[in-house]
This record gives structure tokens, C-alpha cells and sequence, in this order.
């Protein structure tokens, strides 16, 4: 589940980790208002606008906005409110932008200059640990970094029994060039966003830039948060922080029935039952010469029920140009999941107008392709992977 920058930074900073403070509005008054409580609080003359939206590079796509004065709050702030925000990580219809953070700016002049850092808190699938991801080159694109100065890029694995440990926060501090007050603000930085990492139960915290201020402040200027979804039975205060706008409403609405489903750019829908044969199904599709419309995985029951909830999420896609049914027979019997489909396209009527390939193996497979085959319906079945492959070849023409 990801998160806003300034929810991202809530949690940040109930875990003592220094943030650059602000405040949401919705809308320009709110933006205005905001404005005024940031200057009483924090002093701060000048404000950041910044567009909140799932996703990165918003100062490329004019998400990101330095105001001087209180009618350039008002002005930006009602420009990018509203706006179809498009950058790198978007679509090319981008993302609307429902609110914006009204910020302090923490650019200001002091005694040494600014520098911006990379970090980000992540679990290395390689190795099966955290590890913190840190670079001098802050403020850029860290696959940019990675692409030219790979040898500015530095990682600190986490031994999962021990933590994060006190010379490992300080090593980190040493590789960014970083002496005196800066050094020691930048341990307690790396402690506790580790420790806020830990605890919140993420799956990333990527902070661009960790900024070092003028008078040796080391603070999160961004901030970039996921949550793992298996962990937020246990955290409910998180769980209510989703923005279900900023996710497609095909899987908000297949989350809710319970299918595991993600909407991909094809023209051949899946449903499957597992997650490997649903990635080995994806394949199939690819080899046969279609896309792959999404990933669906029904789990261990495909009743009618089910199955015709399936249908329904995967029909919503108007690309969708033919519908391919894997299903292993271990936990449920194919006979039964061939039924509920016969009896899912039953119910359906004229709402399938695209061709249905089965493809059942396991138990009572050669029964199941009885079922389909005395159906009446237009559905084409199969018992083996390339029988069901050359089918989808067929009807893609």
C-alpha cells in the first residue's frame, strides 16, 4: 500500500525522525491557511507546493512549486489542484491531484552549504535482509545514479537478528562526507528511520532528498512509503490511510471480492488458480502471440460464484479480446470449477462477447472437458498447456 509524502512523513516523525514540516489543503483558501499557521510555527517565509500524488518525479511534470508570497500560494496552489499531473512514473494521462502539502522551505542561508543525499530502507530479495540504499548524489533519479556513477551508491546490510548497529549508522555517516554536528545528526537520522522502517511494517522508505541544512540539520524532504498489505490487519491506523483514487478502481473493486488481480496492458484476460501457474499462464499468452490483460488468481475456490466475479473484473477492461481459464485441479476438483464456469456464463447472458478457453488439468480433468465440451456455450476447452496455447493463437487470429 503506498502512501502520500505527508503521510509518509507523519510516520517519519512519530518515530523521531526530523522531517520538513508542512500541511495539507485541498483547496486554495485551505492552501492559504495552511500558509499562514506554517510562518507562526516554523518562521518559514517562503512555501513549498507540492502536487500529492502516488508518484515520483512531480517537479518534472510542474507538481512541485516554490511560492514567496501568500497570492503565489493562492495562485499555485489553485493552478496544481485540479491538475492531471503526468511525469515519468505516470501515464500519459496522469494522475489528478486531489491536494497538495503546503511546506516550510529549509533551503535557507546559514553558516555551511546545503547538500542533498539519497536514502531509502528496502529488503534485498537477494540476500533475504534489509538493507539501507544511500547515495551522495540526492535530488536525481536514483536509476540514473545507478546507470552512470554506479560507484556513488552505497548499501549497508541489516543482520535481521541484530538491527540496524551503532557503527553501521556511523559508516553510513562516514561514506556521505559528513563531519561534526552533521555527522552525529545524520546516526540519529539513519537510527530511526531504520527503526521506523522496522516497526511500521514497510516494504520501502525512500527519503530524496535527505537534505543537510544550512546549520547542520539532517531532515527528510521527501518522503516515499509503502506498506506491506499482509501486515496491516495488525496496523489499522495505517490501513486507514489509503487513497483509494490513487489506485485502479478494476483492482480496488477485485481486492473487495477478494480476487488477487493486477491490471496489466493486454488483450488476453487470465484466470488462474495459484500464483506460479498464473506467471506460467502469462508466458503461454506471450508465447502464443497475445499480451496478457492482467494477473488474476482465484484461489483454491472457483465456484460459480467466484468464477462470475472473476468474469466481471476481467471484462471491465475494454481490451480484453479473449479470456483464457487455468486451472490446476489439487485443492478443488475440475469438475466443479467446470460447472461454475458453464453456470457463470449462464448467468452472465450477453455480457461475454469474447472467447472463453478452458484449460482444466488435475482431478476429474477429462470430466471437467465433458462438462464444457456439452455445454452448448461458446467455450473452447483444452487438457494440455500447448493445446490451450495454439487455441488462443486461434481466436486472436
Amino acid at each position: 500500500m503506498n502512501l502520500h509524502e505527508y503521510q509518509g512523513k507523519e510516520i517519519l516523525a512519530s518515530f523521531g525522525v526530523r522531517i520538513q514540516r508542512g500541511i495539507v489543503a485541498r483547496n486554495a483558501k485551505e492552501a492559504v491557511d495552511a500558509a499562514k499557521q506554517l510562518t507562526q510555527e516554523t518562521g518559514t517565509g517562503w512555501h513549498v507546493i507540492k502536487a500529492q500524488v502516488h508518484a515520483g518525479g512531480r517537479g518534472k511534470g510542474g507538481g512541485v512549486k516554490l511560492a514567496k508570497n501568500l497570492k503565489e500560494v493562492e495562485e499555485l496552489a489553485g493552478s496544481i489542484i485540479g491538475m492531471n499531473l503526468v511525469t515519468p512514473q505516470t501515464s500519459a494521462e496522469g494522475k489528478k491531484v486531489h491536494q497538495v502539502l503546503i511546506a516550510e522551505d529549509v533551503y535557507y542561508p546559514g553558516d555551511s552549504e546545503t547538500n542533498e543525499f539519497y536514502m531509502s530502507v528496502l529488503l534485498n530479495r537477494g540476500t533475504g535482509r534489509n538493507m539501507v540504499m544511500y547515495s551522495t548524489e540526492g535530488g536525481m533519479d536514483i536509476e540514473e545514479v545507478a546507470e552512470k556513477t554506479p560507484h556513488l551508491i552505497f548499501t549497508e546490510e541489516i543482520d535481521p537478528g541484530l538491527g540496524l548497529l551503532p557503527f553501521q549508522a556511523r559508516r553510513i555517516a562516514f561514506n556521505l562526507g559528513l563531519s561534526g554536528t552533521a555527522f552525529k545528526e545524520m546516526v540519529k537520522f539513519v537510527t530511526a528511520l531504520y527503526k521506523a522502517y522496522e516497526q511500521s511494517d514497510a516494504s520501502l522508505f525512500e527519503i530524496n532528498p535527505v537534505l543537510k541544512t544550512s546549520d547542520d540539520k539532517i531532515m527528510a524532504v521527501d518522503a516515499k512509503v509503502s506498506i506491506d498489505d499482509n501486515a496491516l490487519y495488525r496496523r489499522k491506523v495505517y490501513a486507514e490511510m489509503r487513497d483509494l483514487r490513487e489506485e485502479n478502481p478494476i483492482e480496488v473493486e477485485a481486492r473487495e471480492v477478494g480476487l488477487n488481480y493486477v491490471d496489466l496492458d493486454g488483450n488476453v484476460g487470465c484466470m488462474v488458480n495459484g500464483a506460479g501457474l498464473a506467471m506460467a499462464t502469462m508466458d503461454l499468452i506471450k508465447m502464443a502471440g497475445g499480451e496478457p490483460a492482467n494477473f488474476l488468481d482465484v484461489g483454491g475456490t472457483a465456484d460459480a460464484k467466484r468464477v462470475e466475479e472473476a468474469f466481471r473484473i476481467i471484462l471491465k477492461d475494454p481490451n480484453v479480446k479473449a479470456i483464457l481459464i487455468n486451472i490446476f485441479g489439487g485443492i478443488v476438483r475440475c469438475d466443479r470449477v467446470a460447472q461454475g464456469v458453464v453456470d457463470a456464463y449462464k448467468n452472465m447472458g450477453d455480457a461475454i462477447q469474447v472467447p472463453i478457453i478452458v484449460r482444466l488439468q488435475g482431478t476429474n480433468a477429462e470430466l471437467a472437458k465433458e462438462i464444457i465440451d456439452n455445454s452448448g456455450l461458446a467455450v473452447h476447452s483444452a487438457v494440455q498447456f500447448q493445446e490451450a496455447a495454439d487455441k488462443v493463437k486461434e481466436v486472436l487470429g
